[in-house]
């Protein structure tokens, strides 16, 4: 569900600054930097239930550098980083139990190399060269 409610400084034209946006139950779902109305800087998102969702960075409302993505439980979900918001160099995701689902790498956002999957006891699933 998208944020309706947002700070008082979110409702200008131009945001500038830390901007925490809310769920429509009041619960925090964001704190986003702005620059010039364009997310710039660090960025965390919620879950409802309080716990952090995803974290990185934006450079000019464009995605860059290292990101995570959490589950909702706690867990690591996914780790990569991006470059002019596409995904760049190496990705992993991860199953509930903490183990590898899959490890590759991104170049210009395509995958790249050496592809690995894994089955959730660890064993290796599948390789695939891109």
């Amino acid at each position: 569900m998208k944020t309706l409610k947002k700070s008082k400084n979110s409702q200008k034209k131009n945001k500038n600054g830390i901007v925490k946006e809310y769920f429509t139950d009041g619960k925090l779902s964001a704190v986003v930097t702005y620059k010039n109305g364009k997310r710039n800087g660090y960025c965390k998102h919620y879950f409802r239930n309080g716990k952090l969702r995803a974290a990185g960075k934006f450079v000019d409302g464009k995605f860059t550098g290292p990101w995570k993505w959490y589950r909702e439980g706690g867990g690591l979900l996914q780790v990569g980083s991006f470059k002019e918001n596409k995904q760049e160099g190496l990705w992993k995701r991860y199953y509930d139990n903490g183990k590898l689902i899959d490890v590759g790498r991104f170049k210009n956002g395509k995958k790249t190399g050496l592809w690995k999957t894994f089955k959730p006891d660890g064993s290796i699933k599948t390789e695939k060269k891109y």
